[in-house]
């Protein structure tokens, strides 16, 4: 007996390759659906049996009922006990959008523009460029092959199989969050010198996601907000687009000038004061003990919020990190911003806010409008990274990597541009701050090592009249790409001089 004209179109396009790591039900299931939709199976058309459907797929029974459980699942087949399964047509399909007929093909086609006017912003413009370069200096970013990739697969895949997984999901579970709160509390006390309890931590997704919230509370419309020169470009689109005036203040050898804020300021005239007081942004120069000191006295006598974003804490080489002002702050002048899990891929780092406990109240009623679901997964991963000191050992085995960058690149930077640039060995993090001189042109600097195969992003580059540096993060550069890196820059800037 010839197979039915369904059969023989199964043979022809069903193939299951057993080598792939998706499932064969799947597979066939995804074969079929593209049948049904290019209408080589129409409605009501009546599919093999499972028993005929295992022999000419050559699978076992139990596959061919999973194919139909999940065409089934997804409208695309009804089953009818003791008649068969049958082609349907999904209900999302039998509603049609209308149109003229001079323009019956625009329904399938996006509209490029809004028929209706909105807002837009110019402080959201996007920051990212696209090359082909091999090679890319960015502003310092960790470099994600060190993360432990297969050690990390192995902790999701066990995160997610927890049973108790769907009922955190699916209700809110104050215990494990007060137990993730206080665990992130007792890490950050051991290890940045505060003395917090969980109210007064906020865990977002990242720290401008911290930035945002802290500034949808604490900034209005025409609010003065103080900056060091040049500054963080990320920090600063989050201040313009809330409404604040931006001013900035002078920076030395021992970061903020306190002095220059009383000098021009008066009381209840500031907002807030953001700064990176570990190491500034971009210049990696670090705010001194005094200044810490001037600076929390005056927020405290004008009434300004500091804005405190230690971006880089955990990136320390030498000596201790200086712990951060927030640990001193006993008037609630300070809002600290960090981040948990820089050796991890972005996805499982966490960004936190630490003020007094007020404030974190009102952020997570603001949080829970913007990011209700959370991460349940990342959070119960950060825990037991906690819990084992994982978090720690690794944070320990990168910093010694990345010290070791940092001698190579301050190595050759010495053979390459010793006359050209002066810069100091940072202490920490993962950039340092290169200046050249005699002054050039950056960005004709950025087109010629562009030609040689080298990035150099406008994010980078800090030229007026008194500054010519780039911020150069080595972290994701291991030692064998830092020297053709330095080669590329100075093939570029020699090419630059002589014009």
């Amino acid at each position: 007996m010839k197979d039915s004209p369904v059969n023989a179109l199964f043979k022809q396009l069903i193939d299951l390759d057993k080598s792939k790591s998706q499932p064969l039900y799947l597979q066939a299931s995804v074969q079929i659906t593209n049948a049904i939709q290019r209408n080589y199976l129409t409605k009501g058309t009546m599919l093999p049996g499972t028993r005929v459907l295992s022999k000419l797929l050559n699978v076992h029974r139990n596959t061919t009922v999973a194919i139909y459980d999940e065409l089934a699942s997804q409208g695309w087949v009804e089953i009818i006990p003791n008649k068969g399964t049958f082609v349907i047509e999904p209900e999302q399909k039998k509603a049609k959008i209308k149109a003229t007929s001079q323009k019956m093909n625009e329904v399938f086609i996006s509209a490029k523009k809004t028929g209706f006017p909105f807002q837009e912003s110019f402080h959201l413009a996007s920051t990212i460029q696209f090359s082909n370069t091999k090679y890319s200096i960015n502003d310092g970013k960790p470099d994600l092959r060190l993360h432990p990739v297969h050690q990390f697969s192995r902790w999701y895949s066990a995160s997610m199989k927890r049973k108790t997984l769907i009922n955190k999901w699916n209700r809110s579970d104050p215990f494990f969050n007060s137990l993730f709160q206080t665990q992130l509390c007792n890490y950050l006390n051991a290890t940045r010198g505060f003395h917090i309890r969980p109210n007064n931590i906020l865990n977002t997704r990242s720290t401008e996601m911290s930035l945002y919230v802290v500034c949808q509370l604490l900034i209005k419309q025409n609010d003065i907000v103080l900056v060091g020169h040049l500054s963080n470009y990320a920090s600063n689109m989050i201040f313009q687009q809330t409404g604040a005036r931006i001013k900035t203040i002078p920076v030395d050898k021992n970061g903020l000038n306190i002095e220059y804020i009383k000098k021009h300021y008066v009381k209840h005239s500031i907002r807030c004061v953001y700064i990176c007081a570990h190491r500034d942004y971009p210049t990696v120069v670090t705010l001194s003990a005094a200044r810490r000191l001037e600076l929390l006295q005056l927020a405290k006598e004008y009434g300004f919020a500091i804005i405190e974003d230690d971006y880089d804490y955990d990136f320390q080489f030498e000596g201790s990190a200086m712990l951060p002002m927030a640990c001193s702050d006993a008037n609630g002048m300070v809002i600290y911003l960090g981040k948990l899990g820089q050796s991890l891929f972005p996805s499982f780092q966490t960004g936190f806010v630490i003020a007094p406990e007020n404030l974190i109240s009102e952020a997570k009623n603001y949080l829970e409008l913007i990011d209700k679901q959370g991460d349940l997964i990342q959070e119960q991963m950060l825990l037991e990274l906690i819990n084992e000191g994982e978090i720690y050992r690794l944070t320990k085995k990168s910093i010694v990597i990345y010290k070791k960058r940092r001698d190579v690149l301050c190595n050759l930077l010495t053979k390459y541009f010793l006359d050209n640039t002066q810069w100091e060995i940072p202490s920490g993090g993962l950039a340092i701050w290169l200046e050249f001189e005699p002054k050039i042109s950056l960005l004709k600097l950025a087109k010629e090592a562009e030609k040689n195969d080298l990035l150099l992003p406008k994010t980078i580059l800090y030229q007026d009249k008194n500054t010519c540096a780039i911020r150069f993060g080595f972290g994701h550069l291991n030692e064998e790409e830092i020297e053709p890196v330095i080669k590329k820059l100075k093939s570029a800037y020699d090419k630059v001089i002589l014009k």
